[in-house]
């Protein structure tokens, strides 16, 4: 019994700044972009997320992409 991944949507996640505590501790907010196709490069898609946060104030500080499988028998 052979088992395969089937590929299914993934999300595109944003890590940005948003201001600081009292004490100076970077506080971290996150923005995702839901259903990214599952066949975009890993480049492509950094590079979305940085052009879209070049509008924004808040520095980017991380970017993360979440990638749902099914697994099935073949």
């Amino acid at each position: 019994m052979a088992i395969v991944s089937e590929p299914l949507n993934s999300a595109l996640v944003v890590v940005y700044q948003d201001g600081s505590t009292p004490a100076g501790a970077p506080v971290s907010r996150q923005k995702s972009i839901s259903y990214v196709r599952p066949d975009a490069s890993e480049e492509a898609l950094y590079e979305i997320a940085q052009a879209l946060f070049s509008l924004s104030l808040h520095p980017v500080l991380d970017v993360l992409l979440k990638k749902n499988f099914r697994l099935k028998e073949e």
